[in-house]
């Protein structure tokens, strides 16, 4: 077996550990500078909005030896408007500019197939409107929301209202940080980009229920024991589920990566592209949002109970005293998994004093050591 799988294994069975819950301050400071950075390029740059949102003209050419400088140059002279070119994998071009009316659009069309020497008929022409672009922003934002209604009060009945706020903070976590790299970078916003963010959130959403999941697992019979605080089976769940997550993300990247950098490349731009490019960056987000937000907004609100204080209180005060918690361990051994076995050793020795476990010793007095024949 891998070394990494042997790590998954230690990590599912409690053998070893990450403190992520404990370290969740970190985490909401990374996680706010990365919305700050995307909220900050989304005021400064905007989004780059494609034709189906603006309206305009989109220009395919047969394969051409026209340059993509050359063909700027003649649509920018006619139009006006800086045109977005994009090279097809078949050597033809796709020349989108917006704002364009029937007539500008005309005009730019004869330009183009004069410098390419065709005759105006033979340049494929497209002319969008911005009214369809419109209604579908209104119909994914519609979507949108009733898509976020619908899994809150789910997760508010399967699990409890504090994971459906961890599940809403995770998804903002991803939205932001998608529509800030767009910003950044200058990505095209299309109607493919829109699909695409819709299903990141999906994605996203089903990586944070697996760890929920677990984590509820974890801490069911929490108020039976004193050996561990809420945070710390919280984060056994975690820890449980975080290899599980990074395997299933790189399998689902990887197909998208090629679809992104090898499909694009062979086949041109397009909706393909607009799809795979939304699915990547929101992906990776979400493995992120699923492992380091969710659950430790989970735990700080969970925090605020007093029924969950006194109990963490209570565990502290006695793992001060050097308390056993054998018994406690017995009980919550099936809920905690093997958790506690780093803790095991010292906690017994710290114990002896107050009736630990017998000693190896006085359970083996009077008794042979062999099988009895």
């Amino acid at each position: 077996m891998s070394r990494f799988g042997n790590l998954g294994g230690k990590l599912y069975r409690g053998e070893a550990s990450y403190d992520f819950v404990g370290r969740r301050k970190l985490w909401y400071g990374v996680t706010l500078l990365l919305m700050l950075i995307s909220l900050v390029g989304l005021g400064a740059r905007g989004l780059y909005m494609g034709i189906e949102f603006q309206g305009g003209a989109v220009f395919t050419t047969p394969p051409t030896q026209m340059s993509i400088e050359d063909a700027r140059e003649t649509a920018q002279e006619v139009s006006g408007t800086e045109p977005r070119i994009q090279e097809l994998g078949s050597g033809a071009l796709r020349i989108q500019v917006t704002g364009l009316d029937n007539e500008q659009s005309e005009k730019t069309r004869a330009a183009l197939a004069e410098e390419l020497g065709l005759e105006t008929q033979e340049l494929d022409t497209e002319l969008v409107g911005p009214s369809w672009g419109d209604q579908m922003s209104s119909k994914a934002i519609q979507g949108l929301i009733v898509f976020l209604i619908l899994v809150s009060v789910y997760l508010a009945i399967a699990f409890e209202w504090r994971m459906a706020v961890g599940a809403m903070g995770a998804l903002l976590h991803d939205l932001v940080v998608t529509i800030g790299v767009y910003a950044i970078v200058g990505f095209e916003v299309t109607p493919g980009t829109v699909v695409g963010v819709l299903t990141i959130l999906s994605y996203s959403l089903y990586d944070t229920v697996v760890v929920f999941d677990k984590v509820k697992e974890k801490t069911r019979g929490l108020l039976k024991q004193n050996r561990h605080t809420f945070g710390e089976l919280a984060n056994l769940g975690i820890n449980a589920t975080v290899v599980r997550s990074v395997n299933t993300s790189v399998v689902a990247l990887l197909p998208v990566a090629g679809l992104l950098f090898i499909g694009t490349g062979l086949l041109g731009g397009g909706m393909l592209k607009d799809i795979s490019l939304s699915l990547f960056i929101g992906l990776t987000a979400g493995t992120f949002s699923s492992i380091f937000i969710a659950t430790p907004i989970v735990v700080d609100l969970k925090l605020r109970s007093p029924e969950i204080k006194a109990h963490d209180r209570r565990t502290l005060a006695k793992r001060a005293k050097g308390g056993d918690g054998a018994e406690d361990a017995e009980e919550t051994g099936e809920s905690a998994g093997t958790g506690a076995r780093p803790s095991a050793e010292p906690t017994a020795a710290a114990a002896g004093s107050v009736g630990g476990p017998r000693s190896p010793e006085a359970g083996s007095r009077g008794r042979p050591s062999g099988r009895r024949r």
